[in-house]
């Protein structure tokens, strides 16, 4: 087996090389994986998040080919084709119980060896609990969209969308557009808004009802894609009284977002958050991609090799892709 990988590090958001790294020993309950596709997470461009955790090795939304196996793994044999989470839960504490995994210590504590955006990783025992064999009929491409697609299922579990509700989605990146596409599968009525045009014609093209930013819509839901208070705000004032507004990504910290209680209150409003996903989202993930309710095609993904890697962070930081996937198998890819 080769020795040596290549994976992407990254140092500062202007700053990411390709090294070379051994690959990665495994041991009893554990496996190792060939990545085949991973996409670049629009939450690793926000520079004040992701510098706190270089330098690293990118990538948490990998698929690919499992290569080995360590003694007393019984679910998986070298071949299989799967979506690996990079936080997986224990099942067992009291947020386990409740439903809150990301509030479990070991789903906080785990996480894949040494990332994504490598020629290889290794998957503790631990996240084989959220480990999940990818049916022949879905791309390994699609696959890599299974974590973020199961962050918006999440999302939209907890703003209590259901069919016939007038769903408005502030920003029409990568994450918005996956908010409008699960949220018709829903039977919502979607409309989006966003301040660059080309997303806006791009959204236009998949159905969804472009209204101006900050224009009142009446929502009955709205999910708040961009981290700042004016978002918030804008969310606020587009939701009809009795509604929900979802924080889909976090404010810097010390941003504070000041607001009236009392619209709150005799609005009737609900203001929730949604961080990441747990296992019950990933498998509704891979079914929903399984139907083709999104895929890689469907968003208007733009690939690129691993060499390309920095180059493919730059233009998604810039808005000038919606969704880059860095391919290790070309072949995969029309």
């Amino acid at each position: 087996m080769t020795q040596a990988m290549r994976a992407a590090v990254l140092y500062d958001v202007d700053d990411i090389r390709i090294e070379e790294r051994p690959v990665p020993q495994i041991g009893a309950g554990e496996i190792l994986v060939r990545t085949q596709a991973s996409g670049i997470c629009t939450g690793d461009v926000m520079a004040w998040y992701v510098r706190r955790k270089a330098p690293l090795v990118l990538g948490h939304e990998p698929s690919g080919i499992v290569q080995a196996v360590g003694a007393d793994v019984e679910s998986f044999r070298p071949g299989d084709r799967v979506f690996v989470h990079h936080h997986a839960p224990c099942f067992a504490c009291r947020a386990c119980e409740r439903g809150d995994y990301v509030q479990c210590a070991t789903w906080r504590a785990t996480k894949i060896d040494p990332g994504g955006l490598a020629e290889f990783f290794r998957v503790p025992r631990e996240n084989l609990r959220d480990t999940l064999h990818v049916p022949q009929n879905v791309a390994l491409a699609d696959a890599s969209l299974v974590e973020p697609l199961a962050c918006v299922l999440k999302s939209l579990r907890r703003s209590g969308a259901r069919k016939g509700d007038r769903l408005h989605v502030i920003g029409l990146g990568v994450m918005g557009l996956m908010h409008a596409l699960a949220a018709q599968d829903l039977g919502a009525d979607v409309s989006g808004s966003d301040f660059l045009p080309e997303r806006c014609a791009f959204a236009q093209s998949l159905g969804v009802r472009i209204v101006s930013p900050g224009e009142r819509v009446g929502a009955d839901v709205v999910i708040c894609g961009p981290g700042s208070p004016e978002a918030l705000r804008d969310a606020l004032a587009s939701v009809e009284a009795g509604g929900t507004v979802l924080m889909f990504t976090p404010l810097e910290p010390g941003v504070a977002l000041t607001i009236d209680p009392n619209d709150l209150y005799f609005r009737d409003l609900r203001l929730i958050a949604s961080y990441s996903c747990g296992p019950d989202d990933t498998k509704a993930a891979l079914e929903t991609i399984g139907r083709g309710v999104v895929t890689a095609a469907k968003l208007g993904a733009v690939v690129y090799p691993l060499e390309e890697v920095a180059q493919a962070y730059a233009a998604l930081r810039a808005s000038k892709v919606i969704k880059p996937i860095v391919s290790f198998d070309p072949s995969l890819f029309p």
